[in-house]
């Protein structure tokens, strides 16, 4: 089965972001949003990346035209009849996915395919709640979409071939490279990279190293673009909390235990780049680490400088 038009629910970072890939592959695509501030702010954001790109001469002014002439926003699910894939991407929350799914059933074609985006929730848990679970699948892209190129194309038991293989052509037509791998808590990637960023955040409240340090360790001592820490202010403390709050209730291994720091860090409203402030304090440039949060010296609190 060839997908020749896309839905996308839910038009926030993620959504928006799958909806102008899509579009830019030539794929007509439609974003349905709950309202039309939610759909006019996730159509700005597109807009705003385009032109960026534009700007830096990675897009051609008319490739951006015709690639927000093949997006169109909706409020209404009616939208989606005619897609041949619809794609969810809002919160991640098992009983919102789900009532998404009831409302986007009742309008599409009976040979269209539901996915999830989700980065942790069962796939086959979504699928039961619909009359469709041969014909479900998840499609877990990366933040930020435009720009990573992996996607994680999540089987269930129930999957038909056929939907599996439509995913992962998918995803080629994309210009992204797929990856195979079953319906289990946090798939392939999460279920690597969730224990690794949770270990360094508890180095740090151990006291093993600063912000920094643990940073640079793995920056300019194992090649990564970039270090734990940076690199969960960036994803955002809540998310990844509630990835391994969803990861240690399916396994019970200790290695997916929120620290406490992260849980105290969260409530505080420490959330990293989109609260201005997390492991790194984001209102300087170059953003300063925040390493009273374990407790350290005065001297390195906001304000105080750095030794």
């Amino acid at each position: 089965m060839e997908i020749r038009r896309v839905g996308v629910v839910g038009c926030g970072l993620m959504g928006s972001g799958i909806a102008q890939v899509s579009a830019q592959s030539g794929i007509p695509t439609v974003v349905l949003e709950a309202s039309p501030a939610l759909l006019e702010a996730g159509l700005s954001r597109m807009r705003k990346f385009l032109d960026g790109g534009v700007a830096k001469g990675k897009v051609t002014p008319a490739d951006r035209d015709a690639t927000i002439g093949r997006i169109t926003g909706a409020t209404d699910a009616a939208a989606v009849r005619d897609c041949d894939l619809v794609i969810e991407a809002v919160t991640e929350n098992l009983s919102v996915k789900r009532d998404v799914f009831a409302l986007v059933q009742a309008h599409l074609k009976p040979e269209g395919i539901l996915a999830s985006n989700t980065s942790s929730l069962s796939i086959t848990e979504m699928a039961a709640a619909t009359a469709r679970p041969a014909r479900f699948l998840g499609l877990h892209f990366f933040n930020p979409v435009p720009l990573m190129k992996l996607v994680e194309v999540v089987r269930t038991v129930q999957t038909e071939p056929d939907v599996e293989e439509a995913g992962v052509a998918f995803v080629q037509k994309l210009g992204k490279t797929p990856i195979r791998t079953s319906d289990r808590t946090g798939f392939i990637v999460n279920r690597l990279l969730v224990p690794y960023i949770l270990d360094a955040i508890r180095a740090f409240e151990e006291g093993v190293g600063s912000v920094r340090d643990i940073d640079q360790g793995m920056t300019l001592g194992c090649g990564y673009p970039m270090g734990p820490l940076t690199l969960n202010d960036l994803v955002g403390l809540d998310t990844t909390l509630s990835i391994a709050e969803i990861m240690f209730d399916e396994f019970k291994e200790k290695r997916f235990a929120p620290p406490a720091l992260m849980k105290r860090m969260v409530t505080a409203g420490f959330l990293g780049r989109k609260s201005g402030r997390g492991f790194y304090d984001y209102s300087v440039e170059p953003p300063r680490p925040n390493d009273f949060l374990a407790g350290r010296p005065a001297a390195t609190r906001p304000g105080g400088g750095e030794r």
